[in-house]
């Protein structure tokens, strides 16, 4: 009698135990930080930003419930990604996303075997007209194909046979940065949309928005900040103010606590690219002939493949110092 005491009293420690730590989990969850740039994520293809193009022609397809295989391009964090995602929960609703759409990014292997098995194998499977709401829906999934720039030349042959076969099952979307990267037998099989950097006030307005909503006290030079340092990348431009938010909680984002964030100082640990860019609009804007900001911006273009290349980056900002002081010396 006392042990099944014993048993059911520690049945029952371990059960508020279990509950206590599943309360907590749940506590844990609902507490749990999102970044902005997904808890911000257009929900619809109406609230995608500044690519009118885009958005009427996918409003277009949306209401016949068909869509072409697609090829988003651009700079990043001009919506390529939230459009697509955007469009397929409008497609088939928050029950069949997931059954409905694969989702491949760069972090995932992009050989040939990749598109041999995991995508042709999805793209194999068959796909009903109707919602789980009753609702009807198309008859297709989606495969998207995120930076596919960086795709292995076979992968993409491989890619180009399962478009061809599958295509009364399956929808495609590339994903890249450089269209040049990517073959022209995938082009050819796609609609082409070129995403725009955003301009400066849609960012403005997008980031009023979620300081706004996130009660955030800002200067007016700060948000100006923001946008010029995020170059069109809005993705850019959220992580910044979000950044900001959490490292100076309740005070004003100022222009100077954007600068600091953003970085433009090597010594301090930041890219040298970065360094570059802020270094050429000081350039153009400097009180120097053309023929002196020809020379420094070549040099510019000299540095920056370097970069890319792989070369040293204080080795790098050293030579183009040097050249930037040669010409400033000279008389104009």
């Amino acid at each position: 009698m006392q042990a099944f005491l014993k048993g059911s009293s520690s049945q029952s420690v371990k059960a508020q135990k279990a509950s206590s730590s599943s309360s907590s989990s749940a506590g844990e969850k609902k507490q749990k930080a999102v970044p902005w740039v997904e808890k911000y994520r257009p929900k619809c293809v109406d609230e995608v930003a500044f690519q009118e193009e885009v958005v009427a022609v996918l409003k277009k397809s949306l209401e016949g419930a068909d869509l072409p295989n697609l090829l988003f391009y651009g700079p990043p964090g001009t919506g390529k990604t939230s459009t697509i995602l955007a469009a397929a929960r409008e497609l088939y609703g928050p029950e069949l996303y997931r059954q409905r759409v694969l989702e491949l990014n760069a972090s995932d292997e992009r050989g040939i075997q990749v598109v041999r098995e995991k995508v042709k194998r999805f793209a194999q499977l068959t796909a009903a007209g109707t919602r789980l709401d009753g609702k009807p829906c198309p008859p297709f999934k989606i495969i998207i194909l995120d930076e596919a720039d960086s795709m292995t030349g076979a992968a993409q042959a491989a890619l180009r046979r399962t478009m061809e076969k599958e295509s009364r099952t399956t929808r495609f979307c590339l994903i890249c940065n450089y269209v040049s990267r990517i073959i022209e037998p995938l082009t050819s099989r796609c609609s082409k949309f070129r995403f725009k950097p955003l301009a400066n006030d849609i960012q403005q307005e997008r980031l009023l928005q979620i300081c706004g909503k996130e009660s955030l006290k800002y200067t007016t030079e700060g948000i100006e900040a923001l946008v010029s340092v995020s170059e069109g990348d809005l993705r850019k431009a959220i992580t910044y103010l979000q950044s900001a938010a959490r490292l100076h909680a309740e005070q004003e984002i100022t222009e100077q606590i954007i600068i600091e964030i953003a970085g433009d100082m090597i010594d301090e640990g930041y890219a040298a690219t970065n360094v570059l860019n802020q270094l050429h609009d000081v350039i153009i804007d400097e009180k120097l002939s053309d023929k002196q900001k020809s020379v420094i911006t070549q040099k510019m273009a000299e540095v920056d493949k370097c970069l890319a290349d792989g070369a040293d980056e204080y080795l790098q900002l050293l030579s183009l110092c040097s050249v930037i002081m040669q010409q400033a010396t000279h008389s104009t």
